[in-house]
Formats: structure tokens, sequence, C-alpha cells
């Protein structure tokens, strides 16, 4: 691989630094995100920052705050999710998980989508501050 003088010359931006996090830290993270899934509107709400954005596929598409919550009281839990492909990265106080999923509930085929949460590490507290879902066939 050839480097250029100006890439070799760029400054070490924090972005640039990014690392992971403890296999406990990604145990918690992980735990979250699927419950997240499965345990409903209330449990999403205390492990989300107030005024979180939340991308669904259309409709609702893109949701902030209290929206989200309204939306997520309107729809049942999924009775199973697994989560594969995992990927975590982390800079700083903030880390992003994405995966595939697929998830089942009754009465509706099953949800496959490739998925991405953004959590803040706020003073020892994770909080998911955003959630992507992008559909797949």
């Amino acid at each position: 691989m050839t480097v250029s003088i100006e890439t070799a010359k760029r400054p070490a931006h924090a972005a640039h630094k990014s690392g992971t996090l403890s296999p406990r830290e990604q145990g918690v993270l992980w735990e979250m995100e699927e419950h997240f899934w499965t345990s409903g509107a209330d449990n999403a709400r205390a492990t989300t920052a107030n005024n979180a954005i939340m991308i669904f596929p259309y409709p609702p598409g893109i949701l902030q705050g209290d929206q989200i919550w309204t939306h997520l009281k309107q729809s049942t839990i999924w009775r199973s999710v697994v989560m594969a492909e995992r990927r975590v990265m982390r800079c700083h106080d903030i880390a992003i998980l994405t995966y595939r999923v697929s998830a089942e509930k009754a009465g509706v085929p099953i949800y496959k989508a490739l998925c991405a949460s953004t959590y803040l590490d706020d003073d020892g507290t994770w909080l998911r501050i955003s959630h992507q879902q992008t559909m797949v066939a």
C-alpha cells in the first residue's frame, strides 16, 4: 500500500484514534440493544436519551424525542431477535453498534434489517442517542 505525502502529514484527529470497548462494556451494550427489541417501549425509553433520533423504514421514517415512544407503544414487542455481523466502534464517550437483525413476532413475516445504534457514555451510564434500521430483503 502506498501512502501519499498528504496523507502522512494529516494531524491525528480524535476520530482517527478510535478503539473498541472492553468485553464487559460490549456485553452491557449488546444486552441493552437486545432489550430494545424485546422488552417494550418503557424499557427502551429508560435506556435512550430524551431527544434521541431514530430512523425506521417509511412509515414512520425519522422520529425524535416523544415521537419515538408514540410509535413504539403502537407496535408489539418482538418475540425474538438474532443479531449477526456484529461490529463495535468507540471514539471517546461514543460507541456505535452495527448489526444485521432477524426479528420475529406473531402474525408478521420475519423482519430483516441492517441496524446501527449510537450510545453516549454519560458519566458511567450508557444512553442510546440514535438508532437506524434499513430493511433488507
